[in-house]
């Protein structure tokens, strides 16, 4: 059985995608580490900004019609503020640096090497864009945080093979509504970076 389809989506070819992407977002990232209690109408307005930059990047992976995984990326000076504040207050050019946003891929794809693809096909396009440097940001939990499962295993193992690594100081701070919670709360991102 074959994996399923990547499809390299760049600027305005991003928008048919984006109810599908805002759908995998809040089912994949209501899992902890995130456990984000998502809400639609937030995710469209949220991933409008990728249909709106011409140098955006989403690789959308397909199981037929079905979108299963999709990970995105675009100028870092194209996403939040306090994402590209806390790479500028650790000295890093933010205008020669790309912004990995998510990776999500259902459970069931898992494991066939996806998520490397999903890496090389977003710095291969900041690459031959002229960007210096790319960039991701995890979100922080306690090590004894209630909800983190017991078979729970970081991904920073994998990020390093990829040759990333955390900019010291380099937090940024962003708000959503965790599952079983009233409201939002502010939780800490590690920024991580790496030369192209």
């Amino acid at each position: 059985m074959s994996g399923p389809a990547l499809r390299k989506l760049v600027g305005a070819e991003i928008a048919p995608a984006i109810p599908d992407l805002a759908r995998l977002r809040i089912d994949v990232f209501r899992d902890y580490p995130y456990l984000y209690d998502g809400d639609e109408a937030y995710e469209l307005g949220y991933l409008e900004h990728y249909a709106r930059s011409d140098q955006a990047l989403v690789v959308a992976a397909y199981d037929g019609d079905w979108l299963v995984g999709a990970a995105t990326a675009a100028p870092l000076i194209d996403h939040a503020a306090a994402f590209s504040d806390a790479l500028r207050d650790a000295g890093i050019d933010i205008h020669r640096t790309f912004y990995n946003g998510e990776s999500v891929l259902l459970p069931r794809y898992r494991g066939q090497g996806i998520g490397h693809t999903f890496f090389d096909m977003r710095e291969a396009h900041a690459r031959a864009l002229g960007y210096s440097h790319i960039c991701f940001c995890a979100v922080l939990r306690p090590q004894d945080h209630p909800l983190k499962p017991a078979r729970y295993r970081p991904l920073d193992d994998f990020w390093n093979r990829r040759g990333y690594a955390r900019v010291p100081g380099a937090l940024a701070q962003f708000a959503w509504k965790d599952v079983g919670e009233d409201g939002e709360t502010e939780k800490p991102l590690q920024v991580w970076l790496r030369a192209l």
